[in-house]
Parts: C-alpha cells; sequence; structure tokens
C-alpha cells in the first residue's frame, strides 16, 4: 500500500500555548496519545492570559493565567485536547472537563543555572539569583539569607541570557523544563529536595479533554488510557490535595514532592515564610495507596500545618 492509499486517520486538536516549551512538551505527549488512539495529531496554539500580561506572576492571579484559555477551548470544542504543565493547573474541577491522564513525570527538581559552573552553597556573598516563584525565593533565603533574589520573568531562553554576562550570578528554573528542551547543560546543580522541594506536580503535565471523551472506548479515551502513569497520577493527588486543602495557589510559598518507597507513598512537605525566616516541614506516607488514599495523605497533612499556624506563616488567605 503507497502512502496515498492510506486510510487518512481522525484528526486529534490538541491545545496548546505557544512557547518553545510549551510546544515541546505538548508535541510529544501528543504524539504519544495520538499513536495509541489510532489518531493525527494537529496542534492549535492558544494565546493565554499568561502569554499576554506583564509583571510578577504571583501578582497575576497567579492560579489559572495559563489555563483558563485551553479550557475555554475545550468547552468550546475547539479542540479535543489540552496539554497543560500540572504545576500550572488550578486545582478547582471545571464542570465539563476532566483531567484524563497524567503521563510519566520528568525529573521534579529545581535546577541551579549558575556563571562558572557554581552550585548554591558556591555562590558568593550578595550574589543576584533570579526567579519569579515565591516557593523558590523563601527556599532560597532559607539556605543563603546572604544572597539577593532578583524578581525575574520571561520564557527560559530569556531567563537564562540574563546570566554573567548578564545581569544575574544566578536563576532558579524547573529541572523537567531545561531537560525537554534540551537544555541540560545550563544547570550547574539540580537542588535536592532536602534543601528545595518543587512546586505541586512540577515536572508533570495533566491531558485534559471533556468529561463525555474520556470513556466509552472512543480512540483519544484509549490513547489518554495509555500514556496515564499510575505512580505519577497518585504522587501529584496527594501534592494537588494538599494545596487545596491549605487553598493555596501555584504563587504560595508551598513545597512538596509525592514519591513511592517500595509500596508506600511518601509526600514531603515545607511551607515557608516568604522572607525565608521560618520553614515549617511534614511528611506522611499511605501504603498501597489509591486515588483516595493519595488525596487522604495530602489532606491530612494539610490539616496538620494549618494546626500549626501553616497559614500565618505562608500569609496565606484562608
Amino acid at each position: 500500500m503507497t502512502t496515498a492509499d492510506r486510510p487518512e486517520l481522525p484528526v486529534l486538536r490538541v491545545g496548546t500555548r505557544g512557547s518553545r516549551l510549551a510546544l515541546t512538551q505538548t508535541r510529544a505527549a501528543a504524539r504519544a496519545v495520538a499513536a495509541a488512539g489510532g489518531l493525527e495529531p494537529e496542534l492549535v496554539t492558544i494565546r493565554t492570559e499568561g502569554d499576554v500580561l506583564t509583571g510578577p506572576l504571583s501578582q497575576m492571579g497567579g492560579t489559572g493565567v495559563f489555563a483558563t484559555a485551553l479550557r475555554s477551548a475545550l468547552l468550546a470544542g475547539t479542540v479535543d485536547l489540552a496539554v497543560h504543565s500540572l504545576k500550572d493547573l488550578p486545582t478547582a474541577p471545571v464542570p465539563g472537563l476532566v483531567v484524563a491522564a497524567v503521563p510519566e513525570r520528568e525529573d521534579p527538581r529545581d535546577a541551579l543555572c549558575a556563571r562558572d559552573g557554581l552550585t548554591l552553597r558556591g555562590l558568593p556573598a550578595g550574589a543576584k539569583v533570579g526567579t519569579g516563584s515565591p516557593r523558590r525565593a523563601a527556599q532560597v533565603r532559607a539556605a543563603r539569607p546572604d544572597l539577593e533574589i532578583v524578581d525575574i520573568r520571561g520564557n527560559v531562553g530569556t531567563r537564562l541570557s540574563r546570566v554573567a554576562p548578564g545581569d544575574l550570578d544566578a536563576v532558579v528554573l524547573a529541572a523537567s523544563g531545561l531537560r525537554r528542551l534540551g537544555m541540560e547543560e545550563a544547570i550547574t546543580e539540580l537542588i535536592d529536595p532536602s534543601v528545595m522541594l518543587p512546586a505541586p506536580g512540577q515536572g508533570a503535565l495533566a491531558l485534559e479533554c471533556r468529561t463525555e471523551d474520556a470513556s466509552g472506548g472512543t480512540p483519544l479515551a484509549a490513547g489518554l488510557a495509555a500514556v496515564d502513569h499510575a505512580p505519577t497520577r497518585l504522587s501529584v493527588t496527594a501534592e494537588r490535595a494538599l494545596l487545596t486543602r491549605l487553598e493555596a495557589g501555584c504563587a504560595a510559598p508551598v513545597g512538596t514532592f509525592g514519591r513511592f518507597e517500595g509500596d508506600d507513598l511518601v509526600l514531603d512537605v515545607v511551607v515557608a515564610d516568604p522572607d525565608g525566616s521560618e520553614l515549617m516541614r511534614r511528611v506522611g506516607r499511605t501504603p498501597r495507596p489509591t486515588v483516595d488514599t493519595a488525596r487522604q495523605l495530602g489532606v491530612r497533612l494539610a490539616e496538620e500545618l494549618l494546626a500549626d499556624g501553616a497559614g500565618r506563616l505562608a500569609r496565606l488567605t484562608l
């Protein structure tokens, strides 16, 4: 059979932001879903509020600025699937939509990209470190109160360009984004979670579709089921349940990381004063988790933290 004789596959319209990182991770996810479901992926670039607005992300309303337009396109039928960075996705469900798959997570750690191959410990006193994340800023300040934090925005390339010979000595970025872009050479240190816990969902993708398309034996449902990674889904379920119970957005100084030790799901959490002067840590576990018990783990740790004053510490609006 020649190429011209092959039957055309149904088209899968996949919504994405237009940044290089978004396009890279969406393309990979779309191909995997399409291959498993017998579909032909077609990317649809959608401009989101977070791509248009300027200024600190924490002052834009934080949660949802990158997701709302993609979700509107799904509900309007403009696209069939949306690919989100899970850490940017609001925890509140949207009627009519469902996160139908969470592929295997990339490296969730934060990465230091510094001049002269320096590490966080090796940066000289007074060095300027760029980040737009209150969570990263608080944990850098806790580890190195002698450093100067500079609020920055922009895509990965823009942020990296500010490191010497630019105006910064280092920036902190997600290792997952650098790996997906093939820019690992910029990393001078993968920051251990004992020093800096990542954002809830960091390194993971959320594949969201209309509820009726997520089941019923459709090609899309089959493709999504094939790429869903149970350990990642359980881990991020616990992380996001914690965030929901804390009533904290993605810009809050809250870090958490779910991981498996044998059959146990272990959840590490840090809540920080934004100035880094105080950190509150917790760790919990649940054996052989289900989605429900993973969610319960996150809620339980959040309630313990709130009882001990986490809302006041992180200046959360409760």
